[in-house]
């Protein structure tokens, strides 16, 4: 995370403040046994000390180089490697030895292979539904460039959470999400409600990119109207200076405005706030 004079203190002193300690080293320490990666790390996430503390992590299945770069994100693009078809068993033990009820699997965008990782999605729900019954498993994908058959993979290994991040604002979409479109996205989360109106589906959304809060409703309109009954919204910070710049931070009280202008459009449950992540708190997320 970049070093920015313009943070204001108050979003200084709360970064300082994140949690760190045993509880967080074991985690770290089973995911290095494990060889695997997670988006707190890879993404630079300002909350993993916190996360990692209350022993939960979000797992990035297919390695941890992207075949996109959006000019938000911190991940390495690159050539990944090729599908480490163990991977799903390694996690699913470490869910298990970390006591593990909600777990959060994501992934890079792997444009490079035939079903863009659908199939990994599906094998690490089996996995993780076989070594803990009662596991709970959000997940949380990229657009699969819109294939119904990758959607419907995904959802028929019966994922708990169907989650897939619009980001942004339509207007500053084609600037910040490479390969991505807004309306492809937008289609994605309601064709995943149609093909499974049983699982709940959540989006997450980053501000201080440049919208207006004019934009930010018209968005949520359109969450809603997808069928999104839960939604995140947290600051956007610049991973470096090779990222597209913060516009603004908000003040606190602009993620209550928005989190009540959310559910007033239609979207069920809202989590806003400052260092608010699409998966954070997710197991409690209701």
């Amino acid at each position: 995370m970049l070093e920015n004079s313009r943070k204001p203190q108050w979003f200084r002193e709360n970064i300082q403040r994140l949690a760190v300690g045993e509880a967080a080293s074991e985690v770290l320490r089973t995911i290095r046994e494990n060889r695997l990666a997670t988006v707190c790390t890879s993404a630079a996430c300002p909350n993993k000390g916190v996360c990692f503390a209350e022993g939960t992590a979000t797992f990035m299945i297919l390695g941890d180089v992207c075949t996109r770069a959006c000019r938000f994100c911190n991940i390495s693009t690159g050539k990944p490697e090729p599908t480490d078809y163990d991977e799903p068993r390694r996690l699913a033990d470490a869910a298990l030895a970390l006591k593990l009820r909600f777990v959060v699997v994501t992934s890079v965008c792997r444009d490079d292979l035939p079903d863009e990782g659908a199939s990994a999605f599906a094998m690490t729900i089996a996995a993780l539904k076989e070594r803990i019954p009662k596991v709970k498993v959000e997940v949380l994908t990229p657009d699969f460039s819109g294939r119904d058959d990758c959607l419907q993979t995904v959802l028929d290994a019966g994922p708990d959470v169907f989650n897939h991040n619009l980001e942004t604002v339509r207007r500053l979409t084609p600037r910040l999400r490479a390969k991505a479109r807004y309306d492809r996205s937008l289609g994605v989360l309601a064709r995943a409600r149609e093909l499974a109106p049983e699982i709940p589906t959540k989006s997450g959304l980053m501000v201080g990119l440049g919208e207006t809060r004019d934009e930010l409703r018209e968005t949520f309109a359109e969450l809603a109207k997808a069928g999104v009954s839960r939604l995140t919204i947290g600051q956007y910070l610049q991973p470096s200076r090779l990222h597209h710049p913060v516009a603004r931070y908000y003040e606190p009280g602009e993620f209550d405005e928005l989190r009540l202008e959310a559910k007033a459009a239609g979207i069920g449950a809202v989590l806003a706030g400052p260092l608010v992540r699409s998966s954070y708190h997710a197991g409690a997320f209701t």
